[in-house]
């Protein structure tokens, strides 16, 4: 990977915990960390984020290579992993914390953004507004140690939390359904 194509992308999509497997089986994703985007504090803990008032929400922060994978299979990713049009959390996880976001890095990637969420609103697959914003990239604080790669370090506990949120049954409807129907 050349330093021109090593690339970030920062998204929110819920709790952070399953946003990582779903982009590291994509070949040019070369890390994945859970952590904290946007917000006013410095390096918060996440029981300060989750305690509300720092203005972070749970986010992962992708290293890919652009030469490998680009910005807009990035985006596909996310959006086919998270509920856009639920403004208030994420499937059981509820409040500001736990609501979507695409931190755009530069120019390129807003323009990639805005028009993927254009797309996705017209395409007629949700009845309800997408709620996911589109934001400016300021910060990103990792999470502590314990919280990355926990689909590996926790697998049943990950598995559980992904059937009991309803994650996993929501993504079953809206995108393995045939395309016809």
């Amino acid at each position: 990977m050349t330093q021109n194509s090593k690339k970030h992308a920062t998204f929110a999509g819920g709790c952070f915990w399953c946003l990582v497997a779903p982009f590291e089986r994509f070949e040019g994703v070369t890390s994945i960390t859970s952590g904290f985007a946007g917000g006013d504090m410095d390096n918060p803990s996440y029981e300060q984020v989750c305690a509300g008032g720092t203005g972070h929400v749970e986010a992962v922060q992708i290293t890919y290579d652009a030469d490998k994978v680009d910005y807009q299979q990035l985006l596909d990713i996310f959006w086919q992993n998270i509920d856009p049009t639920d403004a208030g959390g994420s499937f059981h996880d509820r409040g500001f914390h736990y609501t979507s976001a695409i931190f755009y890095h530069d120019e390129v990637q807003l323009e990639i953004a805005q028009a993927s969420k254009q797309a996705l609103a017209e395409s007629g697959i949700f009845n309800t507004p997408i709620a996911t914003v589109v934001e400016p990239y300021t910060n990103f604080y990792p999470a502590e140690e314990h919280h990355q790669n926990y689909h590996k370090k926790n697998p049943q506990h990950y598995a559980q939390y992904r059937i009991g949120s309803g994650r996993d049954a929501f993504i079953l409807q809206v995108w393995n359904k045939p395309k016809h129907s």
